[in-house]
């Protein structure tokens, strides 16, 4: 069930691994011009060694904060690392009772084999193909509620290993043929799409 348009819908845009907030610029502004609030939020840290949960709560602040002048949902975009914490937050955090719609892009959710190259970083760990934070996660029946939930992915993703561990049952599917990761957030093809999406 898709909860209908508001255009007063804030949009909290979630980075990856190794990277911060900035890495969404060209999408933020993309936004802003078609009358979008969006606001990218900077991750402590970022390289992994957290766990998921711990970055998730930062989700938590961030949305409580855009949500504080009393918009009903927010619309929530998350990136690689950044899409598994934005999960996280929906299904454990009581997110999707204040999120309308999530676009998670290039997101482990089953996991990606370059984990196994950090095991030693918390957060990357969990990460790994059938590691028990995503056991836990896909153990849910019902676990986005009415949240209209897409994801974007490419098959020559060389991040998430396998490229379609990105992909969520019952949400709406995009392929795109982009060549990089990081282009999914930054190719026009991509945040048209996620323009596209969102709508206005």
């Amino acid at each position: 069930m898709n909860r209908s348009s508001s255009p007063s819908a804030p949009v909290l845009l979630v980075h990856g691994i190794w990277d911060d907030g900035a890495r969404f610029e060209a999408m933020r502004a993309a936004l802003a011009a078609s009358g979008r609030a969006a606001h990218a939020l900077d991750l402590r840290p970022n390289d992994g060694s957290a766990p998921i949960e711990a970055l998730a709560a930062q989700v938590d602040e961030a949305a409580d904060s855009l949500l504080a002048d009393g918009a009903g949902r927010l619309d929530l975009v998350g990136f690689s690392m950044g899409a598994l914490v934005s999960r996280y937050w929906l299904q454990r955090l009581d997110g999707k009772a204040r999120c309308r719609r999530f676009v998670s892009i290039s997101g482990p959710h089953r996991g990606t084999a370059q984990a196994f190259w950090l095991p030693f970083f918390a957060g990357v760990r969990q990460m790994s193909p059938g590691s028990a934070l995503l056991r836990d996660l896909e153990a849910d029946e019902d676990p986005f509620g009415d949240v209209d939930v897409h994801c974007l992915w490419t098959p020559y993703d060389l991040m998430i290993v396998p490229a379609r561990s990105s992909q969520l049952a019952d949400a709406t599917d995009h392929r795109l043929p982009l060549p990089m990761h990081r282009q999914m957030i930054s190719d026009p093809r991509a945040i048209e799409r996620v323009q596209r999406i969102l709508g206005p």
